[in-house]
C-alpha cells in the first residue's frame, strides 16, 4: 500500500512520515519513563501516582501502536528499534529509582510538553499533505496531553 490508495500525494506524506516516525520514537521514550515511574513512585502521593502512571503509560501504549498503524496506512514502515527511538527521541531517559514524586511528575510534565510540541508540529504537516486521517489522530492525542497536563500541574501544586 502506498499513499496514492488512500488519495494522498507520497511527496506530500513523506514529511507526515518522518515526523510520525520521530513522534514514534519520542513516545516510546516517554512511555518507558512513565512505567518507571509507575513501578518507583513513593511516598505519600504512592496510591495517587501509582494509578495516575499506569493509566498514563496504558493510554501511551495504544497512542504507540496508533502511530505506527498510521505511519504503515500511509505506506511506510514505521521504526521498531530502541536504538532507533533513543536516537532519534528529543525525551530522554531518566533514572527513575530514587526520584521524588514530584520530580517524577516534572519530568511527565516536560514530556507531555514536548510531545504537545511535536504534535503540534504534525498537524501543521498534515494538514498540508491534506492528511485529515493524521491529523485528526494527533488532534485527539494532543487533547487527551493538554488535559493531564492541566491534571498534574494542578497536583503539583503549579500555575
Amino acid at each position: 500500500m502506498d499513499a496514492k490508495e488512500i488519495s494522498l500525494k507520497e511527496k506530500e506524506v513523506k514529511a507526515v512520515v518522518d515526523l510520525l516516525n520521530e513522534y514514534l520514537a519520542n513516545y516510546h521514550v516517554h512511555y518507558q519513563k512513565l512505567r518507571g515511574c509507575h513501578w518507583n513512585i513513593k511516598g505519600q502521593n504512592f496510591f495517587t501516582l501509582h494509578l495516575k502512571f499506569e493509566e498514563l503509560y496504558t493510554n501511551a501504549q495504544l497512542t504507540i501502536d496508533e502511530i505506527a498503524e498510521r505511519v504503515l496506512t500511509l505506506g511506510k514502515p514505521p521504526h521498531s528499534r530502541f536504538s532507533d527511538y533513543i536516537e532519534e527521541s528529543e525525551i530522554k531517559e531518566i533514572n527513575t529509582i530514587g526520584l521524588q514524586d514530584l520530580a517524577m511528575v516534572d519530568a511527565i510534565l516536560q514530556d507531555m510538553a514536548q510531545l504537545i510540541d511535536l504534535e503540534r508540529g504534525l498537524l501543521e504537516a498534515s494538514a498540508n499533505a491534506g492528511d485529515d486521517g493524521t491529523n485528526d489522530m494527533v488532534n485527539r492525542f494532543m487533547q487527551f496531553k493538554e488535559k493531564n497536563t492541566w491534571m498534574l500541574r494542578s497536583f503539583a501544586g503549579k500555575k
